[in-house]
């Protein structure tokens, strides 16, 4: 999500005008429009020949190199000197910086123009490719499933009372900055429903106080812990409850991690579908056990920053991610669906295009796959201005458009509120189609039980509920509409404390996720855990044991809150930054956490916390130390914001800020070379470690991970010994950034006028193409070490269903949406009430005249009439139910035979039959060499034995087929169910 705040009438992302009005022709057909704002776009998408990549990207590459070599020109470095910046100079910052670049670029695509000559104009005439996404129309209406049958019955009854401005309302934000959170609706007073507010984020309460700073969605997938998972989002939920937040916008999914560099996969759980899909559930059961909406995001393939947004790189059109339907349904969609079946409330669609349509104007993935298919009782609400047309948009299924600004931020032109409400007044968009938005968004608040008056009192002026914070200034009293003209003040901030108390805190699982995250990969000679009186031979022993600590990330740095949206890799990392990050509360350094855990009285520590250790100082520093400890870190974030060159996405796998160097010469020098280091790696993702990782006396390597305000307590959790080390790989780690394959390259310079995309290494990410291609990785995904052992045996395998090909038919509820009347209601009801007091910058549902509505021909897009069958693989929540049925029990059981307790993970990898042919295609189906389908982590005591139970269900023992568009269980040949510790570490297979 993309956001800035401020009065400045300017944001990332911008979009500068380039209409002709000449041209008449449309976009493609799942963008079509009829207002005058939708005409616009489709005029600045003209069909047009494009030149020749080569060209384009030759000049594309020269300017982005140039600006990558003079970016730091036009970083805002203001500092106020306490590490802190006030919360509206810090994004009148990240949008000055973003003006002058936007302004940049600019010049240089205009200069470019000019000196192309004739026909230049096609960098602003160039669409996306016709037809690559097939038309899915009309959209299903909510309100057929039986768990939310309850919810619907109630929203009918209040939507039927609606006025057709009050449905407008609910569906179209009322703009950025207009109210208090970073996304808010109207109400519809006469029917007694409120205003919502939207909030991020996936780790934490964004623009908030008193609100505890979790460890990111990578750290949460690193527990592979579904108890941690769970309380962390039941306590998410909970926080946001008492700050008055409707819906939270979180947990992320997409990206799910294609590119190990990719900008915002440590919001995520990690690479994996079956990993990341457990992860979600199970979160979003938690959030909204707490009475909140959780928000699934971002669908879908928006897999790096660079391009990801029309504009916020120059380009008039955003990145289109080109995947076939395999692919989409067994990677990417397999963790949405997880969270559709989880009951999730929304879901949001993503800056990018899929297959050359955009994300939140295509109406094969909303209707087709996410509305018929998933059967996704929600609402569907679009990314912060990933909204691309009006009408269109609402007909290829999106129902909630945020902030509600159009196509320019805080411009007061909405592609929706007035213009859909004369679109539904000349008939162009249905009232169905209106009805079922608003039903969606209402039957989410009751499904959530916010219409409980207890629990969610109204907000002013009938009562004391709403918001009790301002997303845009840190004062008690400010603004109640900041981006508008108007001057009225109240109290904004009430500075509610929502982190929990003593022993019922919730810093006490931040710690225990962010320790259960933290991952061991070396231990030679059992240096860890440590001992708090020190380890081993003292160098000198007659004196204190010497311990020295090392790097810019073991320390505070300029506080952890000293950069907007933590878009600054200074100080210890706790998070990436962008929209996902959060006000830190506190941030326990590495330092800190190991000064504390360490006996004082028996250990002398030293600590240098820089990356640049002078020759004159090395000797002091480090010579006589008995153990090094080095904290280095690697960063990256959304790219809205960018730091020292990283543009959002990293530009490798290596640490940042000199880093390795740092490890190489504490190495060197630590004991004279002869002492232990440790080292401690806090990242948004693979790392790679081959510069250092074996060298002699670098004896322990950590992987953090990015473990929230807890990080210091928490990693001297783990160095100590006080909780066993248990965390294990979200990710592989590879030697190289090319070991990733080519899938797993971003791209950094733009391959056309429309990036392009395409997903044809297939299935085969991170440790699937490692295993296809027999790359030996540094550490494979799922690996992590203990500090105890473990035994597995008699595994077993139980049949509960034999192998079918197919699922049973489509269930049929029996269950009826809602509907309404869809008489068109006079254009009188939708004028502007009278005397009514506009705010500048506000979006209104209103119209100024009745002459606005104009009638004519509605150019709907090609197959809107076209009779769209029922998918088979549909029928319920996440789909057809019997996908989730189980067919195999396998037991495994577990001995811990070492000395101490500890836990383990039983992770459970499924190989499909060779041989496979697809009867509809007759094509041989490709099979990675195992995938994960389930996984349980148990606690042993010494000697302790357990049982371990994974189920795999139907859809777990299937591949999605593009000639039935459903999932098919192959019946001939033998699966292989493997069970280990890691995707390589195997201890043992049965066959099915």
């Amino acid at each position: 999500m993309t956001r800035t705040s401020g009065s400045s009438p300017t944001r990332e992302g911008l979009l500068h005008d380039h209409w002709d009005g000449t041209r008449e022709r449309y976009q493609d057909e799942t963008s079509r429009a009829s207002t005058d704002l939708d005409r616009r776009i489709d005029q600045l998408d003209m069909h047009h020949e494009r030149p020749k990549r080569t060209v384009f990207q030759r000049w594309a590459q020269t300017w982005f190199g140039q600006y990558q070599a003079s970016e730091k020109a036009f970083k805002d470095t203001k500092d106020t000197g306490s590490g802190t910046l006030a919360r509206k100079d810090k994004r009148k910052g990240c949008c000055s910086r973003y003006r002058i670049c936007f302004i940049t670029f600019g010049v240089a695509l205009a200069l470019f123009l000019v000196l192309s000559g004739s026909g230049a104009l096609w960098v602003y005439k160039t669409s996306p490719k016709d037809g690559q996404s097939p038309p899915w129309y009309p959209p299903p209406r909510g309100g057929n499933v039986k768990s939310w049958a309850a919810s619907y019955k109630k929203a009918a009854a209040m939507v039927e009372k609606m006025t057709l401005v009050e449905k407008v309302n609910v569906t179209t934000g009322t703009g950025w900055s207009q109210d208090l959170c970073v996304g808010n609706t109207g109400p519809a007073n006469g029917a007694g429903f409120p205003a919502l507010c939207l909030q991020d984020g996936p780790l934490g309460l964004r623009f908030n106080d008193h609100a505890t700073a979790f460890p990111a969605g990578i750290t949460v997938g690193a527990t592979w812990n579904k108890d941690l998972m769970y309380k962390r989002g039941k306590l998410q939920g909970t926080e946001a409850k008492l700050k008055g937040i409707n819906n939270l916008l979180g947990p992320s999914m997409g990206p799910l991690g294609r590119m190990p560099a990719g900008g915002r996969n440590w919001e995520g759980f990690g690479p994996d579908p079956v990993l990341q899909g457990v992860a979600a559930s199970l979160v979003i059961k938690g959030i909204q056990e707490a009475g909140v909406i959780a928000t699934a995001k971002h669908l879908i393939a928006n897999e790096q920053e660079h391009f990801r947004q029309s504009f916020e790189w120059g380009l008039p059109n955003a990145m289109s991610s080109n995947l076939d339907d395999r692919t989409m349904h067994e990677l990417y969609l397999w963790p949405f669906a997880d969270s559709i079946r989880a009951g999730v409330g929304s879901v949001m669609c993503s800056y990018n295009l899929v297959n050359n349509s955009y994300a939140c104007g295509n109406s094969k993935l909303m209707n087709g796959i996410l509305k018929d298919e998933l059967g996704f009782q929600g609402y569907v609400q679009s990314d912060w201005l990933a909204q691309r047309s009006g009408v269109a948009s609402a007909l290829a299924g999106l129902d909630l458009t945020m902030p509600g600004d159009g196509l320019l931020w805080q411009n007061g032109n909405s592609l929706w509120g007035p213009h859909l409400t004369k679109a539904a007044l000349n008939g162009s968009l249905p009232m169905e189609r209106l009805n079922d938005m608003a039903t969606r968004v209402v039957a989410a608040w009751y499904q959530l039980k916010q219409d409980n008056k207890t629990e969610w009192p109204a907000p002013p002026p009938d009562g004391k509920g709403g918001p009790n914070f301002s997303s845009f200034t840190d004062e008690k009293i400010g603004l109640i509409h900041p981006g508008s003209d108007d001057t009225t003040k109240a109290e904004v901030n009430k500075f509610v404390d929502v982190q929990g108390k003593g022993e019922k805190g919730h810093w006490h699982l931040a710690r225990q996720v962010a320790a259960e995250g933290t991952v061991l990969v070396k231990n030679e000679g059992g240096i860890l855990p440590l001992g708090k009186k020190g380890l081993g031979q003292k160098r000198d022993t007659e004196g204190k044991y010497r311990v020295g600590i090392y790097g810019e990330d073991a320390g505070p740095g300029d506080g952890p809150n000293a950069c907007p949206d933590r878009s600054c890799n200074q100080g210890t990392l706790g998070s990436g930054w962008g929209s996902g990050a959060a006000e830190f509360p506190y941030l326990i350094t590495p330092l800190k956490g190991l000064e504390t855990a360490f006996d004082s009285e028996s250990v002398e520590i030293t600590s240098h916390l820089s990356n640049n250790i002078p020759a004159k100082d090395s000797a002091s520093l480090l010579n006589e130390q008995d153990l090094c400890i080095v904290c280095v870190n690697s960063d990256a974030g959304e790219g809205f914001e960018s730091w020292n060159g990283i543009r959002a996405d990293r530009n490798d796998l290596y640490t940042h800020k000199g880093g390795d160097d740092l490890v190489k010469q504490v190495t060197r020098a630590c004991g004279k070379g002869k002492s232990d280091v440790v080292v401690v790696v806090h990242a948004v993702g693979p790392v790679v470690l081959e510069r250092w990782i074996d060298t002699p006396n670098v004896k322990a390597v950590v992987l953090a991970n990015l473990p929230g305000q807890e990080s210091g307590n928490a990693l001297a959790d783990v160095l100590f010994g006080d909780v066993d080390a248990s965390g294990r790989l979200p990710y592989t780690v590879g030697k190289s950034l090319a070991d990733y394959g080519p899938g797993g390259q971003v791209m950094y310079y733009p391959n056309g006028v429309v990036p392009q995309q395409d997903f044809d290494e297939r299935l085969y990410i991170d440790y699937r193409h490692f295993d296809k291609e027999d790359i030996t990785p540094r550490f494979e995904f799922g690996f992590g070490l203990s500090y105890t052992t473990f035994e597995f045996s008699d595994i077993a395998l139980i049949e509960k269903k034999p192998k079918s090909a197919l699922p049973a038919p489509r269930p049929d509820s029996g269950i009826v949406p809602p509907s309404y009347s869809t008489d068109i209601p006079d254009p009188s009801t939708a004028l502007f009430p009278a005397a009514f007091r506009k705010l500048k910058g506000r979006i209104y549902p209103y119209i100024d005249s009745t002459t606005d509505v104009k009638h004519g021909k509605y150019p709907y897009p090609s197959g809107y009439t076209d009779v769209q069958p029922p998918s088979p693989a549909g029928g319920g929540e996440g789909g057809n139910p019997d996908l989730y049925t189980p067919h195999l029990s396998i037991n495994v059981t577990v001995k811990n035979t070492g000395a101490r307790k500890g836990k383990q993970v039983v992770q459970v990898y499924v190989s499909f039959p060779a041989g496979v042919v697809d009867p509809s295609t007759g094509d041989e189906i490709d099979f990675p060499v195992r995938q994960l389908r389930g996984f349980e982590k148990v606690d042993l005591d010494a000697g302790e034995s357990d049982t371990v139970e994974v189920e795999l269900t139907r859809r777990d023992l299937s591949y999605w087929s593009r000639g039935r568009g459903n999932w098919v269980m192959p019946e001939e040949g033998k699966f292989v169910i493997s069970v280990g510790a890691s995707s390589r570490d195997i201890k043992g297979s049965v066959e099915w």
